[in-house]
């Protein structure tokens, strides 16, 4: 890893707070669907920009733990879930250049939400990591590439 990809800059700053409201943000108008055991976080279509921006893995955290805090589930959710998206976004940053960076959102929130979803829910802890593996597929993979690919195209080069 090069640490430069690191360097706090005015830059890093304003795309780590860009993209913690803008994951909130889509949290937010899509709540409905944000929370519970069968769901499509839109949000998580970010969490395949760390790829390309350092910055987003401390924005998706920071995303993460200001919408999870508004949300439905508590200390739990604001903990772990949070947690689980660090971890993730860090993954995808270090493996950016191999499928890892692809399925460590999908994967971890599968397997680590679920953890306690199924509790809250009572319903078997396997198929709440299906849902949520589902859900995060839709919005990694369906929504997450296309965007990823936008976004390269328009990220002016630094």
């Amino acid at each position: 890893m090069r640490m430069n990809h690191w360097k706090i800059t005015t830059r890093y700053i304003a795309r780590t707070g860009i993209i913690a409201a803008i994951y909130v943000a889509i949290t937010f108008v899509f709540a409905p669907i944000s929370y519970g055991q069968i769901q499509v976080r839109l949000a998580e279509s970010l969490t395949l920009l760390p790829m390309i921006m350092p910055e987003a893995v401390l924005g998706l955290f920071i995303g993460c733990l200001l919408a999870n805090l508004m949300g439905p589930w508590g200390i739990v959710d604001i903990v772990f879930g949070s947690l689980t998206t660090l971890v993730a976004a860090y993954i995808t940053y270090r493996f950016r250049h191999t499928y890892i960076a692809y399925l460590s959102p999908i994967l971890l929130n599968a397997f680590g939400v679920s953890l306690y979803l199924y509790a809250f829910f009572q319903i078997p802890y396997w198929i709440t990591v299906f849902y949520i593996a589902a859900g995060q597929s839709v919005a990694v993979l369906a929504l997450g590439i296309p965007l990823l690919r936008l976004v390269k195209k328009h990220l002016p080069q630094q």
